[in-house]
């Protein structure tokens, strides 16, 4: 089964923070964090746990990437689907 079989369903990640319901949410978690980061203001020892945050959101979208490109065929010359390829 994939990671993300259910993901309207929220899941805690190891750090205990809840695991983002849909890409879009994930997205605006990480520039929230990024604006966060980037601003100064934060507890150095807030950074690494933010930092690490982050890159939890970050593996997120990118395993949700993945999986919808799997998902997605193109129609090839002779009219067969075939999976897309970036190029």
């Amino acid at each position: 089964m994939s990671a993300f079989a259910h993901i309207g369903m929220a899941r805690k990640p190891a750090n205990g923070d809840t695991q983002p319901t849909s890409y879009g949410d994930a997205v605006q978690q990480l520039e929230q964090l990024v604006t966060g980061l980037e601003s100064g203001q934060m507890p150095l020892e807030e950074l690494l746990t933010q930092y690490q945050r982050g890159t939890e959101l970050l593996r997120y979208c990118r395993d949700r990437l993945q999986a919808i490109e799997d998902q997605v065929k193109v129609l090839d010359d002779a009219g067969a689907l075939k999976p897309w390829a970036l190029e």
